[in-house]
């Protein structure tokens, strides 16, 4: 069908003739890709590059995309430039952490203020380092790059076990540089940061950046880098940032450049706009969507009718829903697959049986007493009680065979996932699971002495964002209802 340019995406096209860097914030289900292709199509003489977020994308992309405009991943053009170098790396076997430490160097246990670290912790933080500096636009591997682990929370503490930790990072890296094998497993990361510290040159006419938003330090230092060179075109959603935990920020807030907008959502209706922007608002986002009125979408529960998908804020979220289902005899697909789900119950079992677990969120603790007191009492470890609680429950081997039991998307009667991994996708009917939960109450109280609950996150407000949009013809909020209670309600 012919393509009818809505205003926004008239002016986009304006702004795109002047050859200005341009920022595009492009709310949830807003077309933007197709924004995208409509501006290469309208200057057919100019050339350019689109870089995308992942492969998939890409694919989807080149597709659309006329053939001046190569569509690529920034992997597959570090790839293409180094990273070949390095294929038999790249699919070397997995081997764990606590060996390649082992290899460097790191084979006696240290002791860092009141904590006992095993060499397997002291292995999987000295690789993290790594993979810190190659999500970064550092030159080179420094203290800041050392993750923080729990149980650990004085800084003098983490700066004792920085001392201890870069120089095995260091070595790691050096290790890393050999393309005919090596102790560290290479991944598609490190020749990302290799290629970024030759300062590459994208040559073309215009580059468009895709999922702005969610760009690592490593990407923006690339993309930055041509703006002398080329135009510079970033399209995302600020109110979708959600991978700042994995490194990335939001490059478009701060960008020099023309800023415009799309609002008008063609995913839903107006009803769903109306929820979305609650959202947006307590995300402190700058836009506002609207919704496409001849599309048909209601929100509110419907007893006896099951969603498409159910989408959770954690993995644990995530586990307990796929239990339920699969009791309930309904075939159940997980996003991305259940090997995160298996390798906590697996680490849980090792606990419970008496053996230490090399599993980076549990490989501090001892023992599965040690694991449930600190769940139970230590205000940093809440996130874990509802894993302790659902493993008390049920017991590691029920969630094995459950993982087991899991079907492939298309086979699916449901399919669960994490907020995160929707994000990019949409069904037909979503429900919320309750694992949103509300903020912690504060020890003040209002008129009526009910407790004050502490203000909306910004973080969980833009998740809640992104799980809400991701529904086309029906939306149950349930885990998010706790919202119209809030003081932060903004309807």
């Amino acid at each position: 069908m012919p393509f009818t340019p809505t205003d926004e995406q008239a002016a986009a096209l304006e702004a795109f003739k002047n050859s200005g860097h341009l920022a595009i914030q492009a709310g949830a289900g807003t077309g933007k890709t197709s924004t995208l292709v409509f501006l290469a199509e309208q200057m057919p003489l100019r050339r350019g590059r689109y870089l995308a977020f992942n492969r998939t994308i890409a694919l989807d992309a080149a597709a659309r995309f006329p053939s001046a405009v190569q569509c690529k991943t920034a992997h597959s053009l570090a790839y293409a430039a180094l990273g070949h170098r390095y294929r038999n790396r790249l699919n070397s076997p997995r081997r764990p952490g606590w060996r390649v430490g082992q290899d460097l160097g790191l084979n006696a246990p240290a002791r860092i203020g009141r904590v006992d670290l095993m060499p397997a912790t002291l292995s999987n933080a000295a690789l993290r380092t790594v993979t810190r500096f190659c999500q970064s636009a550092d030159t080179e591997l420094a203290h800041h790059h050392v993750p923080h682990l729990r149980g650990i929370a004085e800084e003098e503490d983490h700066a004792e076990l920085a001392d201890l930790i870069l120089p095995y990072a260091v070595k790691a890296w050096a290790d890393l540089h050999d393309p005919h094998g090596g102790m560290v497993r290479f991944e598609h990361d490190h020749y990302l940061k290799m290629w970024a510290l030759t300062k590459p040159v994208l040559h073309g006419d215009f580059l468009l950046l895709d999922e702005a938003q969610d760009t690592n330090p490593v990407l923006e230092q690339i993309v930055l880098a041509q703006r002398e060179r080329t135009q510079i075109v970033m399209v995302g959603d600020s109110a979708q940032a959600i991978y700042g935990w994995r490194g990335a920020r939001d490059v478009m807030t701060r960008f020099t450049g023309e800023h415009l907008t799309l609002t008008r959502s063609f995913r839903f209706g107006p009803a769903l706009a109306v929820e979305a922007n609650r959202w947006l608002a307590l995300s402190n986002a700058p836009i506002r969507l609207s919704g496409t009125p001849d599309v048909p979408t209601t929100i509110g529960s419907r007893a006896g009718r099951r969603p498409d998908a159910v989408l959770c804020r954690t993995n644990i979220g995530a586990m307990t829903e796929v239990l339920t289902l699969i009791a309930s005899g309904v075939a159940t697909a997980l996003v991305g697959g259940g090997d995160s789900l298996r390798a906590l119950a697996r680490a849980a079992r090792d606990l419970i049986e008496g053996r230490r677990t090399h599993h980076p969120e549990l490989v501090l603790f001892t023992t599965w007493a040690t694991l449930r007191d600190y769940a139970e009492h230590d205000p940093a470890g809440s996130d874990l009680q509802p894993f302790a609680n659902l493993i008390e429950e049920h017991g590691p081997d029920a969630i094995l065979q459950a993982v087991d039991r899991l079907v492939p998307e298309a086979a699916a009667e449901v399919t669960v996932s994490t907020a995160h991994k929707a994000k990019g996708r949409e069904w037909a009917r979503v429900r919320i699971a309750p694992d949103f939960t509300p903020p912690a109450d504060t020890d003040e109280v209002d008129a009526q002495g009910h407790p004050i609950p502490k203000p909306v996150d910004e973080a969980e407000a833009r998740l809640a964002y992104v799980a809400v949009t991701r529904a086309r013809h029906h939306l149950d909020p349930i885990g998010l209802a706790w919202i119209s209670q809030h003081p932060d309600n903004p309807a």
